[in-house]
């Protein structure tokens, strides 16, 4: 079987002859021929069938091939576009070519030059197949325990993680907000001699003050107000596993203090009890803050901070990994067009060069929301600029932005439904100018107008 991947080309020429003569010169092995009379029909066959090719007259009528062109442009700008005309001007062939056309050819066509001119989109289309073929099963070789990377930079946490992961009692993650500490930790937990062990968490900035200790050694009965009855921590929560502590440099000095004692002892006090009790738990820290400037000005203790980064991982900001940022785009879009139950497939060019062009203050965490929101807002398999949000295409709104709101699978039927409903209301019932107005193809409209119950 061929591994030749299948290129659509879709002609289009209200003259028979000229169809016939076009799509038979082109129809070959691993090309498939679409073909159209009608403009406004090109038009929706684009929009279902998504070919890499297009091939239309300029003149015809209803709608020109200089009309077309822009509304081919406009739906997906990867589409190649060749313009065929019997009334050749260098005007004319200035303008499409300056309106996204690649090439123009003047009838009548000769069938060599036809095949060479056309040959060459056909083969530039196989190159993009092969690449993105290739870009999925990169993908999946370069997921390490659920992170994905192929940057210098991640290949390097990778390895940190496999030497240290069987030997470590205790460690520290840095790294700004957003770039994926708790995966860090979660992977350190599966690849340690404890991976059998519980994997418990505890936020330290999200715990007040006067509580974090409670949560960290557990207190007794009559303790303070509300200690109704004994209660364990998570370090004896964790005995036998890993202990993940997020965001540790937010912690009071009296937690540090106690938090040294039980990592140099392996033993907790509880709050309030006189005893101590032996526990076997691999340590886990994590922060954002810059640990050693806190040691120099006294707000974090210099004894602790030696203790926990014995061993220390860096996880590299997005900003300084970009090369990662096509196979992250790649890897939230299936995670969300899964989640969403969509048939979204990739970002245009277009909205790559807008993702790539932010600097990612908030990093995969951000990208994540972009690329879930956009998932979310697209009405087409391909991911454009408009499916961003606003401060990502409008750098006026980039610095007051924050990321995407959260999304949910019933916030995306309830926007799908208002979007389908307001393109039948705009186009007077008319569902095919119903469709060219979602970008989507007349088959899918039906299904999602059944989907919704909308008559």
């Amino acid at each position: 079987m061929s591994m030749t991947p299948k290129v659509s080309v879709l002609v289009v020429d209200d003259h028979p002859g000229s169809l016939e003569f076009v799509s038979s010169a082109l129809r070959t092995d691993g090309v498939e021929v679409l073909t159209s009379a009608n403009p406004e029909d090109a038009l929706d066959k684009v929009y279902s069938a998504r070919p890499q090719v297009v091939l239309t007259d300029l003149v015809m009528p209803g709608m020109s091939g200089m009309e077309l062109l822009e509304r081919v442009v406009e739906f997906d700008p990867s589409i190649q576009v060749v313009l065929m005309t019997a009334h050749y001007s260098t005007e004319s062939a200035v303008e499409a070519i300056r309106k996204g056309a690649c090439d123009y050819l003047d009838k009548p066509i000769k069938v060599g030059t036809l095949r060479e001119r056309v040959g060459r989109l056909i083969e530039d289309a196989r190159q993009i197949q092969r690449a993105s073929r290739l870009e999925n099963e990169l993908l999946e070789s370069c997921q390490f325990e659920g992170i994905v990377g192929r940057s210098p930079l991640m290949w390097d946490v990778f390895s940190r993680i496999r030497r240290v992961a069987p030997h470590f009692r205790t460690i520290l993650i840095t790294g700004e907000t957003g770039t994926g500490k708790d995966l860090i930790a979660r992977a350190l937990h599966r690849l340690c001699p404890s991976a059998n062990g519980r994997f418990v968490a505890l936020n330290c900035s999200a715990v007040v003050e006067t509580l974090l200790e409670s949560e960290l050694f557990g207190h007794v009965r009559g303790a303070f107000t509300g200690a109704v009855q004994d209660k364990p921590g998570m370090f004896e929560h964790a005995h036998g596993g890993v202990l993940f502590l997020d965001e540790v440099g937010d912690m009071s000095a009296g937690a540090q203090a106690k938090l040294l004692r039980a990592l140099q002892n392996q033993e907790v006090q509880r709050v309030g009890s006189v005893s101590t009790r032996k526990v076997d738990v691999r340590v886990v820290a994590a922060t954002h803050r810059d640990l050693r400037e806190r040691v120099a000005n006294g707000s974090f203790r210099e004894d602790l901070f030696y203790r926990l980064s014995m061993v220390e991982i860096r996880v590299p900001a997005l900003r300084e990994r970009k090369e990662d940022l096509p196979l992250l785009e790649r890897y939230f879009v299936k995670k969300y067009a899964e989640q969403f139950d969509k048939e979204v497939r990739e970002l245009t060019q277009r909205a790559h060069l807008a993702l790539a062009r932010h600097n990612w203050p908030g990093n995969v965490r951000e990208l994540e929301n972009v690329v879930g929101h956009a998932c979310m807002m697209t009405a087409s398999e391909m991911i454009d600029v408009g499916d961003l949000p606003d401060y990502l295409v409008s750098p006026s709104h980039a610095e007051s932005a924050t990321t995407a709101d959260a999304i949910s699978p019933q916030s995306f039927e309830e926007h799908e439904r208002h979007l389908i409903a307001d393109a039948l209301a705009r186009s007077g019932g008319n569902q095919s100018e119903a469709a060219r107005m979602l970008r989507i193809g007349r088959d899918a409209l039906r299904y999602k107008i059944k989907k919704h119950h909308l008559a």
